[in-house]
């Protein structure tokens, strides 16, 4: 499976717009139970400036893990 990409939020003349961002929050790895060396070693991107955590990013983080886990289950 693909890693997910980061969807993050901006305000441009007063209409909030949404787009891929460059990467993960550490804020959003934290609630999705993940360090920053794990999501490194997984292959996702992460943006250190980003501070805010959209609910979009964590339920795809979420998703990921468990379908990495459920396939690596099935190859043992």
């Amino acid at each position: 499976m693909e890693a997910p990409k980061p969807i993050v939020r901006r305000k441009h003349l007063e209409v909030i717009m949404a787009r891929v961002g460059r990467g993960f929050s550490i804020n959003e790895l934290r609630e999705a139970g993940l360090s920053v060396t794990e999501a490194r070693k997984l292959g996702l991107y992460i943006d250190e400036r980003r501070r805010s955590i959209q609910v979009e990013n964590v339920e795809a983080l979420k998703r990921y893990l468990s379908t990495l886990r459920s396939s690596k289950e099935g190859e043992e």
